[in-house]
């Protein structure tokens, strides 16, 4: 398929053969080549509607399911071709401007999306407005044909390596506090856009704080209607917890989209593992599972019944997310919905990384405590220990911390699944119909 044919498939829409498995193998036989470049290959993957598939017909995407499209990654892994472009751009950006923006704003970002072109980062949290959200304080005011952009954000994951950012601003101070708010696309390679690393204990600095100083967003940026970007950013949400809870991968081996990373211009064969390493999209939990009972097996901990009931348990949630998946993907078939599915999810997520934390440091006993943050003290560590998994297990459960919190606490996911799936009353509050400008300060 050639890309302007690929493009008006896409922009039409089709739904293929029924089959998108059968679909995308066929596509591969045709399409993949290693030697092409990493953008001209996501150029071929995108506009074929298999970087997202998920995405409506029309919007770059093919309109399947979830559990069907975690089947075509799967796919194009085996066959051994480079997978979708990784990062926030696929997995929020895309699906919110979809639901939200115009024709004209899909082409737009849509587009140098699912090409690995740009990728994106998510300006929502603030150091005052974490779990409530809707308590944000940066401001945008209108300019003319821009918005005005001044406040902080943090927790900004891969800041550093973005090239547009997904904002929510307070744009009506006087309205009351979820009415106020409006999603933007800003361009993070601009004056007044300052991005700081936030080193965590693990080591590593994921996460950024950004400081938005005059910061400038034209008016057609902006996503959805103005002042109504809770409902934007609610759709940005669900598709977070529902991707955090849900697991994956592609078939690359640390490969980053847009102009940042410098992967673009690479040769594309060079960045796909050989086959006989290759693991599954959406094995992620089933490795950490068999690392944690080789690893009892070689401290001879295998038999001890508390490490034997929580491999057990370990595996038990990983068979109930699949199930879940499998659950859900027939529903939707019948037109219908589990309401808190991907809040559930999300809990599932926490769970599995607490007890996998808990579960590695027992087996390890007085060697948890040691960890390395560098390569030279990772390998003398290794030589120290004789155990290559120390590292692993020890990252894994610093590491643990983090999940719980970041895409909306476990405390903000039973909130919603209270009130929206049980249909248990709300919290006690005024502050929904109250002007944000009189509210006390994180009210």
């Amino acid at each position: 398929m050639t890309t302007a044919t690929a493009t008006a498939t896409t922009r039409t829409g089709t739904t293929g053969s029924g089959d998108p498995v059968g679909d995308v193998r066929d596509w591969l036989a045709d399409n993949w080549d290693p030697d092409l470049t990493v953008a001209e290959w996501w150029e071929r993957l995108g506009l074929a509607g298999w970087s997202a598939p998920t995405l409506p017909l029309g919007a770059y995407g093919r309109g399947i399911s979830r559990s069907d499209a975690v089947a075509v990654a799967k796919a194009i892994h085996e066959h051994g071709a480079l997978g979708a472009p990784a990062g926030l751009g696929l997995l929020l950006a895309a699906p919110t401007i979809a639901t939200h923006g115009t024709p004209e704003q899909v082409d737009r970002y849509v587009r140098d999306i699912v090409t690995g072109q740009k990728a994106w980062c998510q300006l929502f949290s603030e150091p005052g407005a974490g779990s409530d959200l809707a308590g944000l304080t940066t401001r945008a005011e209108r300019d003319g044909d821009e918005w005005i952009v001044n406040g902080q954000k943090v927790w900004t994951s891969l800041g550093h390596m973005a090239d547009l950012g997904m904002l929510i601003a307070r744009t009506a101070p006087d309205a009351p506090k979820h009415q106020g708010i409006t999603w933007m696309a800003i361009e993070m390679h601009q004056p007044g856009v300052e991005v700081r690393p936030l080193v965590e204990m693990t080591g590593h600095a994921m996460f950024n704080e950004v400081f938005l100083t005059d910061a400038r967003v034209p008016h057609d940026a902006v996503i959805g209607d103005v002042n109504n970007g809770w409902a934007a950013a609610n759709t940005t949400l669900q598709n977070e917890r529902a991707g955090l809870g849900a697991g994956g991968g592609g078939g690359g081996v640390g490969v980053v989209p847009g102009t940042v990373a410098g992967q673009l211009e690479r040769r594309v064969g060079d960045l796909v593992s050989p086959k006989a390493a290759r693991q599954r999209p959406g094995a992620v939990v089933r490795q950490r599972g068999s690392m944690l009972r080789d690893l009892a097996r070689g401290a001879g901990a295998d038999t001890d019944p508390g490490i034997r009931q929580d491999l057990a348990r370990l595996y038990t949630l990983d068979e109930l997310g699949r199930l879940n998946a499998m659950r859900a993907k027939d529903v939707r078939a019948a037109g219908g919905d589990i309401a808190g599915m991907a809040n559930i999810s999300k809990l599932m997520m926490s769970d599995v990384v607490r007890l996998s934390r808990d579960l590695g440091l027992r087996i390890l006993g007085p060697a948890g405590t040691l960890h390395a943050y560098t390569d030279a003290q990772r390998t003398a560590l290794d030589e120290a220990t004789g155990n290559p998994l120390l590292g692993l297990v020890t990252m894994q459960a610093l590491y643990a911390q983090a999940p719980p919190i970041y895409g909306g606490t476990d405390q903000i996911q039973r909130n919603i699944i209270g009130e929206r799936a049980l249909g248990l009353p709300r919290e006690p509050g005024h502050d929904r119909n109250v002007p944000f400008s009189e509210l006390p300060k994180n009210g």
